[in-house]
Parts: structure tokens; C-alpha cells; sequence
């Protein structure tokens, strides 16, 4: 399988000045699999891979002083490689088991710069909250699950993927509805590389189910990891209620009526720090950065599309008789998939939405990035663009913003005199090119 990060490590790799690589990312979404890929092209067989969860004899390496010449020399010993002189690829795997060997890195960066280090783990965030962890010392990369046009890629579909690459247009009939067929299937199987696999290996639905219901026992086991966070009941609990709540504004309150409004928001927090949890906020203007509204309105949205449909219950082959993602789950499913794709696309971060409450004015968009510098307005929905009320008080109001976009199940289109653009949903990881 091709992974757009591999372009992201190949970049970093290509720095004058090259900082570690921090790479986040919820559990299963492959990071370590892109950093054998690279150094297996860039490195080939000068790479040393500490995993800090597969072996313990790494960690106490790190339980001295964190001088890098030091902990160079007992890696060397250990390994039984030779890694200094910078030609040799040091990869810090689960690092978050470590918090000491996340603290090293600063000082690889300052007395070691020629040494090319990548760390990765999952449930990351949760140490660096333990550390004095420098800014400016590392750089960050986010690995997210597999986007739709990945998985058209991996599937046997590459001349689908590769239409999604270049700007959006109309396309044939029989393409349009086989890219909304394929939208239909990604929703099921989602971008979680082991699902995705499966299926491009003929695995059938209900084999992929099985696949995610453990992916998510596995995911629930995580939780009791850190018990001084937060009690592993609560985090399950709410990490339920958010992905029945996806995309759909909600009180910290309502996700949990036995718990305290401040306890659902802190689990809300972790889970979203595990990247199992996207969280939207409402911009309360279109100016850059987003004014984040003083009292917190927030849509959750899944980590990832399969796993949300999987906690649903719902049966996979409903979803695939529906002509509309629209028509399911009230349009939710359609608004995780935007999501997704946006999250992506736009480099992990998180999409906002826009909500203005005026006295007899209330307006609503369903998602707002920055783009070029300016707001974009996305809204998932089907209609006429008479019925697009919001959006339409939205470019009267910011004249300096790109023409809106709608997405749904329609052909390509375009209002240029209302700077309305409707593109079909399988774009919405394309809007970078738009």
C-alpha cells in the first residue's frame, strides 16, 4: 500500500536542518509501517529500530543521563550496530512507554544534529504531558487513517485515486456513480491500514466487522493503560456517546447524565488526545485565526469512518443499498466522512464549523477551513442553492473568502454569480486543488 506520508518523512529527510521526528497518530493507523517503508528506501540496511513495547531491555538506556553520545554508545552495544556519523536512521518506536527517551530528543537535536531520529507511538500526547517537553526542539508530523483516495489506491482502483489528485470537474456518468459506490464501500471499511488490507485481499464485510470489533476491544484495553488519567469505564463510556453523537453539536453535560459536565469533558479531551476523537469547535467568525466562541459549542467526530459505523451497529449492507450517504444516519455519516477527508487533507488539523446567533439571525456551516489564508465554507447537503440560507449570509458578510463549496451526492457544478461551487462528495479531499 502507497501512504501519502511517505512524501512528509522523504521531506524531513531532505532538511538542511533536520529536527527529530515526533510522529502522532491514533493506534493501527500504521506508523510504523511507513518508517520501515522509508528507511527501507532511504536507509536500507542502516536502520536501528527500538520499539520500547516489544522489548524491555531499551528503556533503561535512557534512565541516566540524556547525553545522546552516551546513550549512543549503550544502543550500539545492545544492537550490536554502529550508528553514529549520522548514515544511520534512529527509529524511537512506542515512545510514549518511555517519557525519558521523548526528553532525549531535545538534546539530539542540540548535540547531535547530523543524526537522523524518528519517534512514534500512540496514546503520545498522554506522556508529553508528563514531560518539560522543548518547542522548537522536535518536529511534528500527524499520520492519519488511510484517506479515500489511499484506499481507492490500495484497492485495485489507482485511475480513481488519481482523479482525485487533480483539480475537481465533471465527470462521466458512469464514473461519478462508481466514485459514489466506492464512498459507500470506504464508509464500511474505513482507512484503518489492517482493514483496508483485508478488503483488498477479497475480504468480505462481515469479516471487516470482525476485524474492527476487535480493533476496538483493543482500543478499549488502551484506556486502563493510564488509570491516574481517567477511570477506563468513563473514558468507554464516553468515547461511545461522542461517536453516537458524530456531528452533532453537543453539550459536555449530555454525553454522560452520571457524570459532571467538567468529568465528560476532560474524558472527551483524552480521547481526543488518542486521536480515537475528532473535536470541531465553533468559529464565531471567519477571520484568521478562528475566534473560538468563549462558550465552548463542539461536534465530535469519529477517528475513523469504519470503526464509527462499527460501534453504530448497524448492519454494513444497509449502508451499501443506500443510493445517498446523505440518506444515512440524517446526513451524519456523509459529515464523518467530510471530516475525515478534510482532517487529512489539511494535515490533521481539525475542521471548525461556524454558528452566528443574532437577534431573528441565526446562521449554521457545517465545516470552515483556512485556505490560502482565508475562511473556506463547506456545507454536506443536497438542495438548490435558494435553500442554502447560511451560506449565502456568509459570503455577503466576508467578501474576501473563495467561492462556497457544497458538497453532496450531485454532479459537478457551479453558481459562479452566487460563488457557489457544488461539488460531489468523493472531492472533499481535493479541496486543496479546488
Amino acid at each position: 500500500m502507497k501512504r501519502d506520508f511517505e512524501k512528509t518523512l522523504a521531506e524531513w529527510n531532505s532538511k538542511t536542518i533536520r529536527k527529530p521526528l515526533v510522529i502522532r497518530g491514533m493506534r493501527q493507523t500504521g506508523k510504523t509501517w511507513c518508517v520501515r517503508k522509508f528507511a527501507s528506501e532511504f536507509y536500507k540496511d542502516r536502520f536501528l529500530e527500538v520499539n520500547f513495547e516489544f522489548s524491555g531491555r531499551w528503556a533503561p538506556v535512557f534512565d541516566g543521563d540524556l547525553n545522546p553520545d552516551r546513550i549512543c554508545d549503550e544502543l550500539e552495544l545492545l544492537s550490536g550496530r554502529h550508528i553514529r556519523g549520522g548514515g544511520t536512521l534512529l527509529f524511537l518506536d512506542e515512545i510514549q512507554l518511555c517519557p525519558k527517551a521523548l526528553a532525549s530528543l531535545r538534546y539530539f537535536r542540540e548535540r547531535m544534529p547530523e543524526m537522523p531520529v524518528v519517534a512514534a507511538g500512540s496514546l503520545l500526547d498522554f506522556a508529553l504531558d508528563d514531560i518539560q517537553f522543548p518547542v522548537g526542539r522536535v518536529q511534528f508530523a500527524e499520520l492519519n487513517p488511510m484517506s479515500f483516495a489511499e484506499y481507492l489506491d490500495a484497492t485495485g482502483n489507482a485511475p480513481l485515486a488519481a482523479l482525485l489528485k487533480e483539480t475537481p470537474r465533471k465527470l462521466p456518468a458512469a464514473v461519478h456513480l462508481k466514485l459514489l459506490d466506492e464512498v459507500r464501500a470506504y464508509s464500511i471499511v474505513g482507512g484503518l491500514p489492517e482493514c483496508v488490507k483485508a478488503k483488498s485481499d477479497g475480504a468480505g464485510l462481515l469479516d471487516i466487522r470482525e476485524l474492527q470489533n476487535d480493533l476496538i476491544t483493543a482500543f478499549e484495553q488502551d484506556f486502563s493503560k493510564y488509570p491516574e488519567r481517567m477511570d477506563a469505564s468513563i473514558l468507554r463510556e464516553i468515547w461511545r456517546a461522542a461517536n453516537a453523537s458524530s456531528g452533532r453539536q453537543i453539550a459536555y453535560a449530555a454525553l454522560s447524565r452520571d457524570h459532571a459536565g467538567s468529568t465528560n469533558r476532560k474524558a472527551l479531551d483524552l480521547l481526543s488526545k488518542a486521536r480515537l476523537v475528532r473535536i470541531s469547535q465553533a468559529a464565531s467568525s471567519s477571520a484568521l485565526p478562528f475566534d473560538i466562541s468563549t462558550a465552548p459549542r463542539i461536534k465530535p467526530f469519529a477517528g475513523d469512518i469504519g470503526l464509527y459505523q462499527a460501534m453504530s451497529g448497524r448492519p454494513a449492507d444497509e449502508t451499501l443499498r443506500e443510493c445517498d450517504l446523505l440518506a444515512v444516519y440524517n446526513g451524519a455519516l456523509a459529515e464523518q466522512f467530510v471530516a475525515q477527508e478534510l482532517a487529512a487533507s489539511f494535515g490533521g488539523s481539525e475542521p471548525h464549523w461556524w454558528k452566528r446567533d443574532a437577534k431573528n439571525s441565526q446562521a449554521e456551516i457545517d465545516f470552515l477551513v483556512a485556505l490560502d489564508g482565508r475562511a473556506l465554507p463547506i456545507e454536506v447537503k443536497g438542495g438548490a442553492a435558494g435553500r442554502l440560507k447560511s451560506l449565502h449570509q456568509f459570503l455577503k458578510e466576508t467578501p474576501e473568502s473563495p467561492d462556497a463549496v457544497v458538497l453532496s451526492s450531485a454532479p459537478f457544478g457551479e453558481i459562479q454569480d452566487q460563488r457557489l461551487r457544488f461539488l460531489p462528495i468523493y472531492y472533499a479531499g481535493s479541496l486543496r486543488s479546488a
